[in-house]
């Protein structure tokens, strides 16, 4: 059968979903390779949140078609956007058609334009699938979201909540974890939505998920603070499972309440220090990750500062800094914008204020002993793995030790990372 080269961008579910295209497309027969000009065809699985991103795929994708290879573009990109002149002449393949993957590859390489965008609803976890990372799986638990956000275009690709069976959750789950895989990812565009649509909800899931047998750790992905802020206590009793890390991906985007309401989001920044405050009461060393949108339309000085003062007030140990981004057809893109040095002095203030904070915050966790999971090979013989608080701890060894458990010390630390030695 032909070979077939795929490249993924974007988030977890992103990545899942070309997981599920390379198990449908080995059990095909195709082979699958690792560099383009080796392939008799192209897949390249796309994102869309945010400009920066699509601008870097489509300059991607113009300089794989020099290779005169057909060009499949998958993804949240085609799905949001499908008249996009730049995807003009490339077969399509919008994310609730990924179990057609088989189909549409078959078809472009007979010569044929295919556009396969329609909406509809299957079961990913239904899809067997290959990941090549031996270490980490990504379950996904739901697909799209219950939020209006005003600048987000990615509900135009994923639509509305379809929350998984927790059944086949754990189905998938188990067969992970007998197939090997130490850490779990659970994905979604919003982990808190989980099961409102189906009369159930995300700590009730993770409660069967950690009953499970095993030698496994779980993350929870981004969960948004209104949904988080309705069962918190019942979360915090779950996270405190020897099988969850004890993380929490939780974002902020603003920490002013006008702005919040203009961006739609369905919380103040109120809710967000309390929800924060709260967790690091019940689970002192859990790492917070947050997100926040710098140069939103009409965001004034001291509306900025209010995000700086919450920022500086719960210290989270992750921050996505993102410039604002107009997204076609989102509300948000008809506002009147701020010029890019605006924007721009604004992200490296935030990012200068918060690698400080990130730093003393990673101090704290020098002479610390204990256990990581090494899941990633990195440069030079260093290896990074996480510990239970989900923190990346960098290590040296010349030993092979993807997928080990070892014990360390931390001895250095930097804003991002800690660094350990082997004990």
């Amino acid at each position: 059968m032909a070979s077939i080269y795929v490249e993924s961008y974007g988030c977890s579910l992103n990545h899942a979903d070309t997981q599920a295209m390379l198990t449908l497309l080995r059990n095909a027969q195709f082979e699958i390779v690792d560099k383009p000009e080796m392939a008799e065809l192209i897949i390249v699985n796309t994102c869309t949140v945010k400009s920066p991103t699509e601008k870097k795929i489509l300059k991607r994708i113009h300089e794989l078609n020099k290779f005169k290879k057909p060009i499949i573009i998958a993804g949240c990109l085609p799905q949001a956007d499908p008249t996009n002149p730049a995807l003009a002449g490339f077969s399509l393949l919008g994310v609730f058609q990924i179990n057609r993957v088989v189909e549409i590859v078959e078809e472009t390489l007979n010569g044929n334009t295919v556009v396969l965008l329609a909406y509809g609803e299957y079961n990913r976890l239904d899809i067997p699938h290959y990941n090549p990372n031996k270490v980490i799986d990504i379950v996904p638990i739901c697909q799209g979201c219950l939020g209006d956000c005003s600048y987000c275009i990615v509900k135009k690709a994923r639509g509305n909540l379809v929350s998984y069976k927790p059944e086949a959750i754990i189905r998938r789950v188990k067969q992970a974890v007998n197939f090997g895989y130490r850490e779990i990812w659970l994905t979604a565009q919003d982990t808190g939505a989980y099961g409102k649509d189906i009369g159930t909800s995300l700590p009730r899931l993770l409660k069967k998920l950690t009953e499970l047998q095993g030698d496994f750790l779980m993350r929870v992905g981004m969960a948004n603070p209104n949904f988080i802020h309705d069962f918190l206590d019942e979360l915090i009793e779950v996270l405190n499972s020897p099988k969850l890390f004890k993380f929490l991906h939780l974002p902020l985007q603003s920490g002013n309440n006008e702005i919040l309401r203009r961006m739609k989001r369905s919380y103040k920044a109120e809710q967000f220090i309390e929800i924060v405050e709260k967790l690091r009461r019940n689970i002192p060393k859990i790492t917070i990750a947050t997100d926040v949108i710098c140069g939103f339309p009409g965001e004034t000085t001291k509306q900025f500062q209010e995000t700086i003062d919450v920022i500086k007030r719960t210290k989270p140990d992750v921050l996505n800094i993102s410039r604002f981004w107009p997204r076609p057809g989102t509300r948000a893109a008809k506002l009147t914008g701020y010029s890019g040095n605006l924007t721009k002095a604004r992200s490296r203030k935030l990012t200068k204020i918060f690698n400080d904070l990130a730093f003393k915050n990673n101090l704290n966790w020098i002479g610390w002993q204990g256990k990581v999971l090494i899941d990633t090979k990195g440069k030079f013989g260093s290896w990074q793995g996480r510990n239970f608080a989900y923190k990346p701890v960098v290590v040296l060894s010349d030993e092979e030790l993807l997928g080990k458990e070892v014990a360390v010390k931390i001895v250095d630390v930097t804003a991002h990372d800690l660094r350990a030695k082997i004990v």
